[in-house]
């Protein structure tokens, strides 16, 4: 039997967008076991909509917002299904029969843990046009606005650390995918269509926010003595990005390594350091994608039992 799959959102403050998201997943056919929608906080009527609106939607709620990281550690822990559908509330699947064939993909490669897909997005028009994503392939990352995760691997591996509360727990979550030999795979015959809205998304804040955890996941998981060099390489590519976007952001680079620093003692006292060589290889399977069983078993083998 194939495996079940639920469709899992966090939202925070955009109603408008959820109810269009919940709208087109309600075309998909056949439906997803379950949706739950956590109301992160929210002040703009989000959750009472959801429950007169969509009264099959199971609703949970945080009174005050705790991030979009706890509440998607939240939705997972409260998760009825197999497979998880992780979107944003302006995001959801094109193909109507997504569900379905998700659900087969998982079947087919019980060595799958995570499957992403391409994005039409507004972020950047060109996709949304385009006719060919190219063949599917192994990646060290994804987007949480649409992929589907086993449910036993995420909960297994611990999740997402809820100490980054916004951004990049999915390169984390992927590095420890691949170093235990679990397969995250772009499937290109499948995409989403996010919309990226402006609302509650502030550039400055993200690359903040995105810098700060991707260092704490080097504190974690990069073997000695390589971390020291990697942890300093990290550091100067983000100041290279911020100095692409102006002055004004590089200037506040400093607020990020004051943050990164207050929590380092935590994360160097929490450190799980992974196998070098299954570092590196995820470091260049982030640059250069894997398309062939044959490599990717070569560099990461197969899943721990």
């Amino acid at each position: 039997m194939n495996p079940t799959v639920g469709v899992y959102i966090a939202s925070h403050n955009r109603r408008a967008d959820l109810a269009r998201t919940l709208h087109a997943l309600a075309q998909l056919d056949p439906p997803p076991v379950e949706v739950i929608v956590l109301a992160d906080g929210c002040t703009d009527g989000t959750a009472e909509f959801v429950a007169h609106s969509f009264p099959t939607v199971r609703l949970l709620e945080h009174a005050e917002a705790q991030g979009s990281i706890p509440s998607r550690n939240e939705l997972a822990a409260g998760c009825r299904s197999e497979i998880f559908l992780s979107l944003d509330d302006d995001s959801y699947p094109i193909e109507n029969d997504f569900i379905a064939r998700v659900s087969q993909c998982f079947a087919e490669n019980l060595a799958l843990a995570v499957l992403s897909f391409p994005q039409r997005t507004d972020e950047f028009p060109e996709t949304l046009t385009k006719t060919d994503f190219g063949p599917s392939h192994f990646i060290g990352s994804y987007a949480n606005s649409g992929a589907a995760i086993r449910h036993a691997v995420f909960i297994a591996l611990g999740g997402y650390p809820g100490f980054f509360r916004h951004a990049y727990e999915e390169p984390d979550f992927a590095l420890r995918c691949v170093a235990a030999g679990w397969q995250v795979r772009q499937e290109t015959s499948l995409t989403i269509r996010h919309h990226y809205t402006s609302a509650q998304r502030n550039e400055l804040r993200m690359h903040q926010q995105h810098a700060r955890n991707e260092q704490w996941s080097v504190f974690l998981r990069c073997p000695a003595p390589y971390f020291v060099a990697v942890a300093l390489f990290r550091l100067l590519r983000q100041a290279g990005y911020a100095r692409r976007r102006g002055v004004s952001w590089l200037l506040r680079e400093p607020l990020w390594w004051w943050d990164c620093l207050r929590g380092a003692a935590a994360r160097l006292g929490e450190r799980r350091p992974l196998p070098w060589r299954k570092y590196r290889a995820w470091m260049e399977l982030v640059r250069h994608p894997i398309h062939s069983e044959e490599e990717w078993l070569a560099k990461f083998g197969k899943p721990e039992k």
